[in-house]
């Protein structure tokens, strides 16, 4: 008897980092719901949806907004799907799709740019309040401090993320909203402040950007959507979720950056006398998609490390703070290249759930160190990606990137998955 009390105080992982989430560490829709309501609250989106705003009229905006919020909703539904039914994280999806060796990409990839963005992230808190309020001197006390907050949440794992969610998410909302109907009677109504857009912006650029804002985070939706009860309300409370607080973040930004001129909801709030309130929406806004891309990122180094995530969570907050500075001045432009590899991942993941689903039970055990069609189809959408969305030739930009790179990393993974594997060879069923 006491060898097996001891064995089972030894296992708890209540990340399980390495391992599928039993039923028993599952969480209802509301729990779900507030947890991917904050994962969509990013202040980038926000940033995207001003200069959305500064360049295209009122409908043209909307349906922009409408349109990419579908397809991100679709995307990390499906995703949310995969996650729910499974209970397997990305990064152990990843190892049947891409093999336990070829894994390792989608794992650095991902964590790479996780971690890039909470330095990111802290630094983007940090620079705009010490600016603001005079206190440059105390920067890097504020970047420590907000490293060290966001890290600590994020090292309890998902419950630290959600109790973080209920009071952020309501907090975002309401100031968001006050400050978006506070600009709407002030300017005279919505199409008299989108009357001063340039009008440079077209429909497809604007789809573009509202797809691209997120799309790199919604794949990482496994990591969160294998805690839902069911694989369908999960799938449910993430589209709805992604769909709404999507576009609440973009209309946040448009309408404030439309009024002001702005494309900050910080700086627009500042304009409007709403200092204090400006603070708590910037901090809430980072603190939850920080949480996120640090829980994310340090699964990710589980996977290659094979070490629990919370010791993971502690090296990345600790990287990611140290850097922030520089990350901030020097890693955005590395950290879009990078964005656009994440999406083909995510494309081929579904592509090889859906077509292989039968390899995806409890008891399969995975063989195959690399899927090379797999990593083929990372690296061509990857290019292409970067191609058409203009990172590679500035000059040159087709369609929309991350849709473009995800499509031709579906189709190269379907041709090599046809032609050179025969069924689910590398998987096998064992008896447990």
């Amino acid at each position: 008897m006491e060898e097996v009390k001891e064995v089972k105080q030894q296992h708890v992982d209540p990340d399980y980092s390495l391992e599928v989430v039993p039923q028993s560490a599952r969480k209802g829709a509301g729990a779900m719901f507030v947890i991917m309501m904050g994962f969509t609250f990013f202040s980038a989106s926000m940033s995207a949806g001003a200069k959305m705003a500064n360049g295209m009229d009122l409908w043209t905006f909307l349906w922009a907004l409408i349109i990419g919020s579908i397809f991100l909703g679709i995307y990390t539904g499906l995703l949310a799907w995969i996650g729910g039914d499974t209970g397997l994280s990305f990064d152990l999806l990843a190892h049947r799709s891409f093999g336990t060796v070829g894994s390792y990409l989608p794992s650095v990839l991902i964590a790479v740019t996780q971690i890039g963005w909470f330095g990111v992230g802290a630094a983007m808190f940090a620079y705009p309040v010490a600016t603001t309020f005079g206190i440059d001197h105390l920067l890097w006390v504020l970047i420590i401090a907000c490293g060290a907050c966001m890290t600590t949440s994020a090292y309890f794992g998902v419950k630290g993320i959600e109790i973080v969610s209920w009071v952020s998410v309501p907090l975002i909302a309401v100031l968001g909203i006050y400050s978006m109907v506070t600009a709407v009677i002030d300017g005279g109504g919505l199409v008299t402040i989108f009357e001063k857009s340039t009008g440079t912006m077209t429909l497809l650029g604007g789809v573009a950007a509202v797809i691209g804002s997120f799309i790199s985070g919604g794949t990482a939706t496994p990591n969160f959507a294998r805690f839902g009860r069911t694989k369908l309300s999960v799938t449910v409370v993430t589209v709805i979720a992604f769909t709404i607080g999507n576009m609440l973040m973009f209309c946040f930004g448009a309408v404030g950056g439309a009024y002001t001129g702005k494309d900050d909801i910080f700086y627009v709030m500042i304009a409007q006398g709403l200092a204090i309130p400006a603070i708590i929406v910037l901090g809430a806004n980072i603190w939850t998609t920080n949480d996120n891309a640090l829980y994310t990122g340090s699964l990710g180094l589980s996977n290659i490390t094979k070490v629990r995530k919370r010791p993971m969570v502690i090296v990345s907050g600790v990287l990611g703070t140290a850097l922030a500075v520089w990350l901030y001045n020097n890693f955005v432009s590395w950290l879009n290249f990078l964005n656009a590899t994440l999406p083909p991942i995510g494309m081929i993941i579904m592509m090889d759930y859906f077509m292989h689903r039968a390899s995806y039970g409890a008891d399969t055990v995975v063989h195959r160190k690399i899927n090379w069609g797999a990593i083929a189809g990372v690296v061509a959408g990857a290019i292409v990606g970067n191609l058409t969305g203009g990172t590679i030739i500035p000059t040159f930009s087709w369609g929309i990137s991350a849709v473009n790179a995800m499509v031709v990393a579906g189709v190269i993974y379907f041709l090599v998955d046809k032609l050179y594997y025969k069924g689910d060879a590398g998987v096998s069923t064992t008896a447990q």
